[in-house]
C-alpha cells in the first residue's frame, strides 16, 4: 500500500511538472508559423525556379523542402491537440490551413490521433487507436497465427514496404477517402471530402498558372520525402529498443508515457526541423504542451525522473522491432523469433 501511494504521489508530481508548460504563447506560435511556412514556401519557389535550369536540381531541392514540410505537419498536430493557440478557433483555422499543405484532413486525422493517445503501448487494447507503426503483437500471439496469417502480418511491416512504399500511399491516396472512419463520425468524414475539394481547387489553379509538369515535379517528390521522414519518426516513437509495452492490467498513463514513448536525442537543428517531436515522452505525458515548450518540459521532467534517450543510430534500427516478447520484456525483430 505504501509503495502504491508513493508511486501515485510521484506520478502526480510528474504530471504537474509537465502541466506547468501546457500554455501556448501567442508570439511564439506566430513566430513558428513564419519559420515553418516561410522556408517551406521559399523551398517550393526555388524548385519552380530551378525547373527550367534542370529538373534534376528541382528533384534535389525536394529533400530539404520535404523535410521542412514535416515541421508544418507538427504545427497541424499541435493544433489538433488544442495546444498551438489558446483559442480553439485559431487552432482550427491554422490546422485546416496546414492540411492543404500536408494533404492530411484536419478533423479526421485529429480524432484518429486522439484514439492513439488513449491507448498507446497497451497490449490489452491493440485494436483501438492503433496502426502498424504504433502497435504490435506479442511473440505468443504471432506464433499462434497460421503461416499464411504470419506472412500477411509481416508483409506490410517489411522495412522497405513500411518505411518507403506505404508512407506516400497513405498521404497521397488513403487520406483522400475516409476508409477507416466510422460512419457515425459525420464531421470527420466530411472533412476528408472538403479537404479533397480544396486540394483540387488549389492544385488546379497551380496547374493552370504554372503547368502540370512543373506542379507534379515540385509537389509529388516533396510529399514523398516528407511522408517517408514523418512516418519514420512516428514509427520509432513507441517501437524502440528500451520501450516498454504493458498488458494484463499493468498499463498506467505515466509509465506508458515515460517508458513507452521515445526521447529521441537529435542535434538541435533537427529538433527545430521536426518541431521537437523527439521529446515524445513528455508529449504523451501532457499533449497540451506546445511543441516549442517540449524541450523545457523535458528538462523539468528529467530532473524528477530521468529517462534514457534514443540515439540517431538506434532510431535507424528501431523500425525493425515489431513484436513484444513477454518473457524477455522487450521488443524483438521477426528474425529473433523461432517459428
Amino acid at each position: 500500500m505504501a509503495n502504491e501511494q508513493a508511486a501515485s504521489s510521484s506520478d502526480t508530481t510528474l504530471r504537474r511538472a509537465a502541466a506547468a508548460f501546457a500554455r501556448p504563447t501567442a508570439w511564439r506560435s506566430l513566430l513558428q508559423l513564419a519559420t515553418s511556412f516561410g522556408p517551406f514556401l521559399a523551398g517550393c519557389a526555388a524548385m519552380y525556379l530551378a525547373y527550367p535550369v534542370s529538373p534534376f536540381l528541382t528533384l534535389a531541392l525536394s529533400l530539404p523542402t520535404g523535410a521542412l514540410l514535416v515541421r508544418i505537419f507538427i504545427v497541424q498536430h499541435d493544433c489538433g491537440h488544442g495546444s498551438f493557440f489558446a483559442s480553439p478557433l485559431a487552432n482550427t483555422a491554422v490546422g485546416r490551413l496546414c492540411s492543404l499543405i500536408t494533404f492530411t484532413p484536419y478533423a479526421n486525422w485529429g480524432r484518429q490521433h486522439a484514439a492513439h493517445h488513449a491507448n498507446w503501448n497497451n497490449l490489452d487494447r491493440q485494436s483501438a487507436g492503433s496502426d502498424i507503426y504504433s502497435a504490435c503483437l506479442t511473440v505468443r500471439e504471432y506464433l499462434a497465427l497460421s503461416p499464411w496469417r504470419r506472412f500477411l502480418y509481416r508483409l506490410p511491416r517489411h522495412p522497405l514496404i513500411a518505411n518507403l512504399l506505404l508512407p506516400p500511399l497513405v498521404f497521397l491516396l488513403l487520406y483522400r477517402v475516409p476508409f477507416d472512419t466510422p460512419p457515425a463520425w459525420v464531421r470527420e468524414r466530411r472533412s476528408v471530402w472538403l479537404t479533397d475539394l480544396a486540394l483540387v481547387a488549389l492544385f488546379g489553379s497551380l496547374v493552370a498558372l504554372l503547368g502540370w509538369r512543373e506542379v507534379l515535379l515540385v509537389h509529388l517528390p516533396v510529399m514523398v520525402v516528407a511522408s517517408i521522414l514523418g512516418v519514420w519518426l512516428f514509427s520509432l516513437q513507441h517501437r524502440f529498443e528500451t520501450s516498454r509495452w504493458l498488458g494484463h492490467g499493468d498499463w498506467s498513463f505515466v509509465e506508458a508515457a515515460l517508458e513507452g514513448s521515445s526521447y529521441f536525442q537529435l542535434p538541435r537543428a533537427l529538433h527545430w526541423l521536426t518541431g521537437n517531436i523527439g521529446f515524445h515522452h513528455v508529449h504523451h505525458l501532457n499533449p497540451r504542451v506546445p511543441n516549442y515548450r517540449l524541450s523545457a518540459c523535458h528538462d523539468a521532467v528529467q530532473a524528477l525522473r530521468p529517462v534514457r534517450g534514443l540515439s540517431l543510430r538506434g532510431g535507424l534500427g528501431a523500425p525493425r522491432l515489431t513484436l513484444w516478447d513477454e518473457e524477455r520484456r522487450r521488443l524483438v525483430r521477426f528474425a529473433d523469433v523461432v517459428v
